[in-house]
């Protein structure tokens, strides 16, 4: 498991740059978003409230997403291990409404102490838990499957491993495409070299698709799937059974 307070994302100045920027090389964001809303709107049943967790919240952008669609009232826990972060959330949710409440914790510290007190309709995490070996990737979907109300939902929006070195290129290169179609206004010399640079980062230990799909069912999620993929990015999950 890597240090959270050793890697680039402790950094103030590193995080605000991927919060600045995140539009322009992270593919279909904002699809990812609305894919997600639209599954947990029509499989959410008919509880009253919604209540959901956000692990590895970042700058609020999907709880904000969230907010604005659902009808519901929404209690929302947001983790992050990034003070900066979770400040840019706090600007970026203020007078949305709902009831928030922010929490500085990484994975590691989850893990080895629970800190929420809430079961959840909803979990979803984007681009964090890739920094996770498989191991501790399968904990902590544990930890969030134990979390989960009887019939509540995991997404997780993150970049895996490819199964093959030939498949790796070419979703790259994909990436590389979309970095040259959206530019953005750091322009092409900053994000061109993204793709490369995610690949050599020691932080980084993503895993196949594959492998987590079937960890998530070896827990005991149903209904695992993947309901969007664009090279090395997918979207995934599952629900808790209905006891």
């Amino acid at each position: 498991m890597n240090d959270f307070a050793a890697s680039r994302w402790a950094n103030r100045d590193f995080a605000k740059a991927f919060r600045n920027e995140a539009d322009f090389y992270v593919p279909f964001r904002h699809r990812v978003i609305e894919i997600t809303l639209s599954l947990y709107q029509h499989l959410s049943g008919s509880n009253p409230g919604s209540k959901v967790l956000d692990l590895g919240c970042g700058d609020g952008f999907f709880i904000s997403a969230l907010l604005a669609a659902e009808e519901r009232p929404v209690t929302a826990v947001l983790v992050d291990g990034s003070a900066g972060m979770l400040d840019a959330a706090r600007q970026r949710l203020a007078g949305q409404g709902g009831a928030i409440d922010f929490r500085r914790a990484t994975f590691q510290e989850l893990l080895v102490e629970d800190r929420l007190d809430h079961d959840f309709d909803l979990v979803f995490s984007s681009l964090a838990i890739h920094h996770l070996g498989l191991e501790e990737k399968t904990d902590l979907y544990r930890f969030i499957y134990n979390h989960l109300r009887p019939g509540g939902q995991f997404f997780n929006f993150d970049a895996v491993l490819s199964p093959s070195e030939d498949l790796e290129k070419c979703y790259l290169s994909l990436w590389t495409t979309w970095i040259r179609q959206h530019p953005g206004p750091a322009g092409l010399d900053r994000l061109l070299p993204v793709p490369d640079q995610y690949k050599d980062n020691p932080d980084n230990s993503p895993d196949t698709l594959k492998a987590q799909l079937a960890a998530l069912e070896e827990i005991g999620f149903e209904a695992v799937d993947c309901p969007f993929k664009y090279g090395i990015f997918a979207l995934f999950g599952g629900r808790k059974a209905v006891a």
